[in-house]
């Protein structure tokens, strides 16, 4: 037998799987990757020699205001690590800077003062400007332009009225952007929802460019990165992180070039063989990233490029924070036929794209090729609804998939953080 742990919330979940039936455990390398300083020097070092621009500190001289794009309560940047250096760089160029931290929260709900607390620590909230973004708040919003892809690209304009534009953040795989980190600070970080909308339409999300680990020819990654040039995000501070959440490789400087370099080493770690069996066992990593359903489409992504088809994936996520948004549960829970719902997302052009519409449209796609099995502390009627079968412990999700697939020997093929790992 073989004891594997996935991360479940704040915890884990083992479970004892009979070896004959394990095709693989898919990881990243990530966890055999140790790097050779602490977190605090290794983001000071990308600081110090950024990739393609001056070090902050030559770039804040003279800039009078000052934005820092920061990530949201959604993901698990360490901004207490990363934000301090930012703030001292910053000061070092020019002491008097009026610095202002925008939280990125896209078209996430906004972050409490007790989730600013857990992430950037009392002293930071306490003393420094703090201003929460909101899609949908019209009168801080300003036109930049027209993206690529022909969407009006509307962001705060917090970020225009500012000198220095700066961000943080942490790269992994994104299942429809290629990877996170970089200009996703702007796009849709800070971005209006119409913006959002646009960017994330259905003809792009169907895009065979737009999956894990691609950028080249990625119309999603495109847009992105052009918002981010037109805005002038100057330079970027972003971090890759181990299971525990650590940093363990740190790379700064211009929003494409140090953004690449910081790919290229995730790839290198994080490419894993795809082993197709009969059923997939998959996470969002745990806390943070596993707090509603809508996140944890993401950790499905890898189950699907490894599942069979007519399979079945288990999805380990504890969903403490609910669905994760109204529009996504009302697209999936309102109509049963999850045939005819794609159908009417495909149908949608660029600009009437509905809030949420991408992450149902996946879902869908997942759901189309196999079986879920949701493994979560929500009530079994929510996850019915969203046409997935229920469980509340890996056991009785395993219990359940045996009896769909109604073989003598099932295989299975496990992986335990969905979001860190790219399955080709």
């Amino acid at each position: 037998m073989k004891e594997i742990k996935f991360p479940y919330g704040k915890t884990h979940m083992s479970y004892n799987f009979d070896e004959s039936e394990l095709l693989g455990i898919l990881t990243s390398s990530i966890e055999e990757y140790t790097p050779e300083k602490g977190q605090d020097e290794l983001v000071i070092e990308s600081m110090e020699n950024p990739v393609g621009t001056e070090k902050l500190s030559v770039l804040s001289k003279d800039k009078k205001k000052v934005v820092i794009i920061a990530s949201d309560h959604t993901r698990p940047v360490p901004s207490k690590v990363i934000i301090p250096h930012m703030l001292k760089e910053i000061r070092k160029g020019n002491p008097c800077a009026d610095i202002t931290i925008l939280i990125a929260t896209g078209c996430h709900r906004g972050t409490t003062k007790e989730e600013l607390t857990s992430k950037f620590g009392e002293e930071i909230v306490k003393n420094e400007k703090i201003y929460v973004h909101d899609c949908d708040e019209t009168y801080m919003m300003e036109s930049i332009g027209t993206l690529p892809s022909g969407g009006n690209c509307v962001i705060n304009k917090l970020c225009l009225e500012a000198d220095l534009l700066v961000s943080e953040g942490f790269i992994e795989p994104h299942f429809f952007a290629g990877f996170s980190g970089g200009r996703k600070s702007v796009l849709p970080g800070v971005s209006a929802r119409e913006t959002v909308l646009a960017n994330h339409c259905s003809e792009f999300i169907a895009n065979p460019y737009s999956r894990t680990g691609i950028l080249e020819n990625n119309p999603i990654h495109k847009d992105m990165l052009w918002a981010a040039k037109k805005a002038n995000l100057a330079f970027i501070v972003n971090v890759v992180l181990n299971e525990k959440k650590e940093v363990i490789y740190a790379v700064s400087g211009d929003v494409e070039k140090a953004h690449k370099k910081g790919t290229d080493f995730l790839s290198s770690l994080c490419c894993v063989k795809s082993k197709p069996a009969d059923v997939v066992i998959s996470t969002n990593g745990g806390y943070p990233l596993d707090q509603n359903i809508y996140q944890a489409v993401k950790g499905m992504t890898a189950a699907e490029a490894t599942v069979k088809d007519g399979g079945v994936i288990i999805m380990l996520a504890s969903s403490t924070d609910g669905c994760g948004g109204e529009h996504f549960f009302n697209q999936l829970s309102l109509e049963s036929d999850i045939e005819k719902t794609m159908k009417t997302f495909l149908e949608r052009g660029r600009n009437q794209t509905q809030p949420d519409q991408w992450q149902s449209q996946i879902l869908i796609r997942i759901l189309l090729k196999s079986t879920v099995i949701y493994v979560s502390e929500m009530d079994d009627e929510t996850i019915e609804k969203l046409h997935m079968i229920p469980a509340h412990s890996l056991k009785e999700a395993m219990e359940k998939a045996r009896k769909i697939i109604n073989k003598e020997k099932i295989t299975i093929t496990a992986i335990p953080d969905g979001v860190a790992v790219m399955v080709l």
